[in-house]
């Protein structure tokens, strides 16, 4: 059994983490990342749910400034929406290369 820190989460191949409110999608070692914002949530019973999500597609060179390295940029109203378009974004940038 694979011991829990060391074992990340992943969707769809590239590794989830979260602080806070970002969750960030995707390798530092690649040449992109997406950075997704959780803007606002709601309670449904006990639970906060996502109701809008910023999703940008970055890059990870640390040489640039934070504006510099948004390549893409979008908002959606839930969490799931969110991933989705994460997912195709950052599969189709890495695909270029």
């Amino acid at each position: 059994m694979a011991d829990k820190k060391t074992a990340a989460l992943q969707y769809k191949g590239h590794p989830l983490r979260r602080k806070d409110n970002l969750i960030y999608f995707g390798s530092m070692a690649e040449k992109y990342i997406i950075m997704l914002q959780i803007l606002d949530t709601k309670k449904v019973k006990d639970l906060d749910v996502a109701t809008r999500v910023s999703v940008q597609l970055q890059l990870t060179d640390p040489d640039l400034k934070s504006r510099d390295r948004v390549v893409k940029k979008s908002e959606k109203d839930s969490l799931y929406a969110a991933m989705d378009v994460a997912s195709v974004w950052l599969d189709r940038a890495l695909a270029v290369r």
